[in-house]
């Protein structure tokens, strides 16, 4: 009986590694989007008032200044560039006829030389007063912006913006 000799093969077997790099790239590629970052909630830097919540100090509350906008006539809409009526297409601007109140307290104006004059007998009187924009509906930021120049130009230097309440 003659044995069937096995033959032993030349070429031992080699596995293709290309599967396997695609694999690991796949799953680095896939652990890199969905990995999650833990953020610093305790650690975020804010300047919190310190007269009013559970650590309340023992300091007096500063007085604020709250300056409301409110649009009582929105005016005509003219083209951002030429100035004559916008035609519904690109951008636009508010004509001179537009007309804004501002309330500082019990006082109203209409007049941005006015709210400024005011603002600058409240600085006169107390320097460290905060200040707190409060636009209503209508208003835009332009308009929000010449009320913030106006302040800034005067010297507060704590100035807050409300958000819009909502329409009545």
């Amino acid at each position: 009986m003659a044995r069937k000799r096995k033959r032993k093969s030349e070429d031992p077997i080699k596995g293709d590694m290309t599967p396997m790099i695609d694999i690991v790239f796949q799953l680095l590629i896939f652990f890199m989007l969905t990995i999650q970052c833990k953020t610093l909630e305790g650690k975020l830097a804010a300047y919190l008032p310190k007269d009013v919540g559970v650590n309340k100090s023992e300091a007096e509350p500063k007085e604020k200044v709250e300056i409301r906008l409110k649009v009582d006539t929105v005016g005509t809409q003219l083209d951002a560039h030429t100035d004559e009526p916008w035609t519904g297409e690109g951008p636009f601007k508010y004509g001179p006829d537009r007309v804004i109140t501002y309330s500082v307290g019990p006082k109203s104006t209409h007049s941005i030389d006015d709210l400024t004059r005011r603002l600058k007998e409240l600085f006169r009187a107390d320097p460290e007063q905060a200040v707190t924009i409060a636009p209503y509906q209508g208003t835009i930021y332009q308009d929000v912006i010449a009320v913030l120049d106006e302040a800034v130009d005067i010297g507060f230097s704590d100035i807050t913006f409300m958000g819009a309440p909502p329409e009545q």
